[in-house]
């Protein structure tokens, strides 16, 4: 399956850059666990694929809404900035 996802090089709000990914991705149950398991799957096959992650998310559709799941400094980055666009996709 092809995943897409957004790998970005951004300003720290605490100097320097931070690296992240956000995966178009959904967990098969709605449980944190679940989450977690899809979203640790994706961040090690990017880093497998040559991709510096520090901070990762998940971005899905649940009720006609984009949500997010991740590391929550980058979630409360992604909820005020929006969804970024697609940079890369990986196969899983």
């Amino acid at each position: 399956m092809r995943i897409n996802f957004a790998h970005i090089h951004h300003p720290s709000t605490s100097g320097g850059y931070i690296d992240f990914a956000v995966f178009e991705a959904k967990a098969t149950s709605n449980t944190s666990s679940a989450k977690q398991s899809v979203l640790n799957q994706l961040t090690q096959a990017a880093r497998s694929a040559g991709h510096k992650i520090d901070q990762s998310a998940i971005a899905f559709s649940q009720d006609g809404q984009i949500q997010f799941f991740g590391n929550k400094n980058l979630v409360d980055f992604l909820s005020n900035s929006g969804l970024p666009q697609w940079t890369h996709w990986i196969d899983t």
